[in-house]
């Protein structure tokens, strides 16, 4: 299967424990004078959806239409990830305030992506009989607009036993499917979802029974689905891939990871596919294998993060998972970019790239110093050759795209064929615009377009000797002296 399938907008309901993750990034160089601990130096820090807002982030980014519903705290951390949800495009209407805290989990990330330690900072205890009547009555209000539930339990609290099965007796009512991201070990709370997925250990803790063979994951599957009632059972076995019960053969998919930075989130993300697949009636096997896909390339990135559908089909083109694929996008990409940042800096410039250079890196992480995200745009083939020549350029428009979105510091990259970025910048409506120093104020396309939003053009010198010109001519002097060379010698 080579080939992304039909995917449409549908509505899709995610219910279950929400959490903030914090990512302080920073280098450890010394140990503590006041005790054998090692001192983290903090030099960044960054907030991200975690648990069930992680999957609702995923099933946004597969294009799904969602709407969550979960506790939160009446505090900053309840804010920050209701803020992000929202920009998200994720419909926080069912987030009900709660007198607990946020569930808060920070991980300390020193150099090459390793995580000293984690801390949590979390109320586990059980909702309020009061509260899961309030969830299910707004449930009984609203689940009509649904065409798939999802519940991702993390046992924080909210999915007692009572509101799982209330969740599930009111969508079976409506004949809308419920399929559930296991954690408890109490059979009982899953019984008539639709689908249920555990991991290996959630597996052995639901069923008492044995996991470490083939057989032994197949026949402990088997049993949890009959004794649940459930359609079907999706155990994810880590680095051994998945494994499907409830078709007429058991379903094996390996996992297609090839390098492993992080695995949190692949959980979420390949659960948020699987649920994208099944709610648009794709085939149970090739839901499997999409929820596969997307998990293999979530562990190559860190931290919870989320994955595109173009990842997934860069994937089944190239046979390899680049996160940086995904930045390269259309100008119809930007006009959402301002609408869904209201509040973020951002910044534009522009320029062939043909050889990139180290003029090049250094003018480009200037320039994202000046905001919050960055978005550069390039010039076609064809309008490089327009305005360099038919020699240029050298390299494709879009191998110079990647080249670009490979660079950790850039947040989008987009290709225009005009011969100035006017059409560009309209759509992409910066704060900041930046041009290299040796351009005249008056002279750069799109200031007035910044301007008149308030914004500014900043002027950025280039590196003294470093340009795409001069080494085409250092490579063209080369050669004609090995020319001169043979010639001498013939």
């Amino acid at each position: 299967m080579k080939k992304i399938p039909n995917i449409g907008k549908k509505n899709i309901l995610v219910i279950g424990d929400i959490m903030l993750d914090t990512y302080y990034r920073g280098d450890v160089q010394r140990i503590s004078p006041e005790a054998p601990v090692p001192v983290f130096h903090k030099t960044a820090e960054k907030s991200m959806l975690g648990g069930a807002a992680n999957v609702a982030a995923n099933l946004a980014a597969a294009d799904q239409l969602v709407s969550i519903m979960a506790l939160v705290g009446n505090d900053k951390n309840g804010e920050i990830i209701r803020g992000i949800l929202e920009e998200k495009g994720i419909n926080t209407d069912l987030v009900v305030t709660s007198r607990r805290n946020t569930t808060e989990k920070i991980r300390l990330l020193a150099s090459y992506h390793q995580q000293v330690v984690r801390i949590d900072a979390e109320d586990t205890d059980a909702i309020s009989e009061q509260e899961c009547e309030l969830l299910l009555s707004k449930l009984e209000k609203t689940i009509d607009r649904y065409d798939l539930v999802l519940v991702s339990d993390y046992l924080k609290g909210l999915l007692t036993y009572e509101l799982t099965q209330g969740v599930i007796q009111v969508s079976n009512q409506k004949k809308i499917p419920v399929i559930i991201d296991v954690k408890d070990s109490k059979i009982e709370k899953y019984k008539d979802a639709c689908l249920l997925k555990p991991n290996l250990k959630e597996l052995h803790d639901l069923t008492g029974m044995p996991v470490s063979s083939d057989k032994e994951i197949v026949s402990a599957s088997e049993y949890l689905r009959k004794t649940c009632n459930c359609q079907f059972v999706l155990t994810t076995l880590g680095a051994g891939g998945m494994v499907l019960v409830g078709g007429e053969t058991p379903y094996f998919v390996k996992s297609i990871c090839q390098e492993v930075y992080d695995v949190t989130g692949a959980g979420d993300t390949a659960f948020a596919y699987l649920a994208a697949c099944i709610v648009n009636h794709c085939s149970m096997e090739d839901a499997v294998k999409f929820a596969n896909y997307a998990a293999g390339i979530q562990v190559s990135k860190v931290g919870t993060s989320c994955v595109y559908w173009n990842e997934i089909e860069h994937f089944l083109i190239n046979g390899r998972a680049d996160e940086y694929t995904r930045k390269i996008v259309d100008i119809n990409s930007m006009a959402e970019l301002r609408k869904r940042n209201p509040d973020k800096k951002i910044v534009f410039t522009n320029g062939c790239f043909d050889i990139l250079h180290i003029g090049h890196v250094r003018y480009l992480y200037q320039a994202s110093l000046l905001g919050d995200i960055l978005v550069v745009g390039i010039n076609s083939d064809s309008s490089v050759r327009r305005l360099k020549g038919s020699d240029r350029p050298i390299n494709a428009d879009v191998d110079r795209a990647e080249l670009i979105a490979a660079l950790a510091f850039i947040d989008f990259v987009v290709l225009f064929e005009q011969d100035t970025p006017y059409e560009l910048i309209s759509a992409v409506k910066p704060d900041i615009l930046v041009k290299g120093g040796d351009y005249k104020s008056d002279e750069v396309v799109g200031k007035d377009i910044v301007e008149r939003r308030g914004g500014k053009l900043v002027l950025i010198p280039y590196v003294e000797g470093k340009s795409t010109t001069g080494i085409l001519r250092k490579i063209s002097c080369q050669m004609d002296e090995k020319v001169w060379e043979n010639k001498c010698t013939v």
